[in-house]
């Protein structure tokens, strides 16, 4: 066979531009004993191929038949709006808790409170009606001067 023509169909092959037939007329060329010196490179690459099968008219049959005998059917989890949620949920139960924790470690630590003589006279207050001073502001139009002033009743003392 003529060397051209062989080097113009591998050209083609290597591209993937041959068609069945011409792929099977350079399986045959370099099958044969007469492969020319600088195309021999390529003879390994066609003898290999040509010692495969072919896949044959049952070959879907015989694939599905393998997969169906090894792959086990898996059953798909159902996962509730509850089950997604979840961790969401735990989170803010977390952050609700810290910040109760939080609220109620919240107390006056400065030394003023500190005496039992303080929660006395704080407990008297509350028990009377002294805790309670009412504020009486004073209209600026009656008054001459601050217009911001606000008077607060003196208290008598025991």
């Amino acid at each position: 066979m003529d060397t051209k023509k062989i080097e113009l169909l591998l050209e083609r092959y290597w591209e993937a531009e041959t068609s069945l037939e011409e792929e099977r007329t350079l399986r045959e060329y370099f099958r044969g004993g007469d492969v020319a010196e600088e195309l021999s490179q390529w003879k390994p690459f066609f003898e290999a191929q040509a010692g495969e099968e072919t896949l044959g008219e049952d070959f879907d049959e015989r694939l599905m038949g393998l997969i169906s005998d090894e792959a086990p059917m898996v059953k798909a989890k159902v996962v509730s709006l509850r089950d997604r949620l979840m961790p969401l949920f735990k989170a803010a139960s977390v952050v609700a808790i810290i910040l109760t924790v939080g609220g109620a470690l919240q107390a006056p630590w400065d030394s003023s409170w500190n005496t039992v003589e303080d929660y006395a006279v704080l407990e008297h207050d509350v028990d009377t009606v002294t805790a309670v001073r009412p504020v009486q502001a004073v209209n600026a139009a009656d008054t001459q001067g601050d217009s911001l002033k606000v008077t607060m009743p003196v208290e008598a003392k025991d």
